[in-house]
């Protein structure tokens, strides 16, 4: 699903008041935290992670949480990067 730049901006702006719910550490992207980062992304769906590094390393990092999650990009500031991904509809 691709976002358009409208709802970006929408995004952007509900992000700016959230805290980062997972803050990556020395010890990198691993399975634990991909999990919650799955979990939070499941409950929230908008969520702001920080992530430690250079430029290139962030870069990274957001595309195999981006590629392993579904989640979309939506904006990086430094090292706090915001993810959507929309929930899933339930039908029960």
């Amino acid at each position: 699903m691709a976002i358009d730049s409208h709802q970006k901006s929408k995004f952007k702006a509900q992000a700016h008041k959230l805290k980062p719910v997972v803050i990556i550490g020395q010890k990198g992207l691993h399975s634990t935290l991909m999990e919650e980062i799955e979990n939070a992304l499941s409950h929230h769906e908008l969520i702001k992670l920080k992530i430690p590094g250079r430029s290139e390393e962030i870069s990274s990092t957001v595309k195999k949480i981006s590629d392993s999650t579904g989640a979309e990009f939506i904006q990086r500031i430094g090292g706090t990067v915001i993810l959507y991904r929309k929930k899933p509809v339930d039908h029960t």
